[in-house]
């Protein structure tokens, strides 16, 4: 066998015996998160109450969980947005019997009306996981919601719909995130001036997004950052620490004013 065969040949089984011990990482990692998360979850299921805050100095940070989960996947992150009172920080539990996120969108925008009478804000910034990230983006896209909103952050977003779980698609949410959905097409539609900055993480070890890149947003109208996630998985991504230091980066930054899209440094 000649040389270069044998090199290519070595070549490729490294790569393939690096990027598997990778999804091997973060497929263990995914399961510490899980059983963390389970232990959690009852203590978000019920809606958190208001408490009043002294101003900060920045835009209030709203957080929105993904489908069948609640405000508990958020308790890392919300502690580092909120560190030193910089920010106002509040989850948002919408209900688990919906059964369209446009309605949910629609109840997103209330009460982002709601947070900016109660804390003088005229803007706020949205993080969303999963599911949430795409109820963010309707209100922002399709519900005049970039007049209020001056960030979206969204982690593992089915953007452009997922394959995943076919025998879900019993569930009318599945099927709104699935690639043929009217809910997908809406959101490719045109959106000239939207005034919302999109950041968008997602991870190729994201076993929920098919293909993995779903989780990026792809829209001519929109100012987006597409930011690629190492070794992470889908659960992962709201608690990982260096997600969680890339999101408030991503919130300290300047808006910028142009709409082009672009691909930030990936996140290790």
């Amino acid at each position: 066998m000649p040389l270069s065969v044998s090199l290519s040949s070595w070549s490729s089984w490294s790569t393939w015996s690096t990027l598997s011990g990778a999804a091997l990482r973060a497929g263990a990692l995914e399961v510490v998160v899980l059983g963390g998360h389970l232990l959690l979850y009852p203590t978000g299921v019920c809606q958190e109450k208001v408490v009043p805050r002294p101003p900060a100095t920045r835009p209030p940070v709203l957080l929105l969980h993904g489908f069948t989960d609640n405000r508990s996947v958020f308790v890392l992150l919300r502690r580092a947005l909120g560190a030193g009172g910089r920010r106002h920080v509040e989850a948002y539990n919408y209900s688990p019997f919906t059964r369209d996120l446009r309605v949910t969108a629609r109840h997103l925008a209330r009460r982002v009306e709601e947070l900016c009478e109660r804390t003088g804000q005229q803007r706020v910034d949205l993080v969303g996981h999963s599911l949430g990230g795409l109820v963010g983006r309707y209100y922002v896209q399709r519900l005049g919601g970039d007049a209020r909103v001056r960030t979206l952050v969204t982690l593992g977003t089915p953007h452009s719909g997922t394959l995943v779980a076919p025998f879900m698609d019993a569930h009318p949410l599945v099927r709104q995130m699935r690639p043929d959905s009217r809910v997908v097409s809406e959101l490719a539609e045109p959106a000239p001036g939207c005034a919302t900055r999109c950041v968008a993480f997602w991870s190729e070890f994201d076993a929920l997004m098919t293909p993995v890149g779903t989780a990026r947003i792809e829209h001519p109208d929109l100012q987006v950052e597409n930011v690629q996630v190492t070794g992470i998985g889908h659960l992962a991504l709201p608690a990982h620490p260096a997600v969680i230091a890339a999101v408030r980066r991503a919130l300290d930054g300047p808006v910028p004013a142009s709409a082009e899209s672009a691909d930030a440094a990936s996140v290790a």
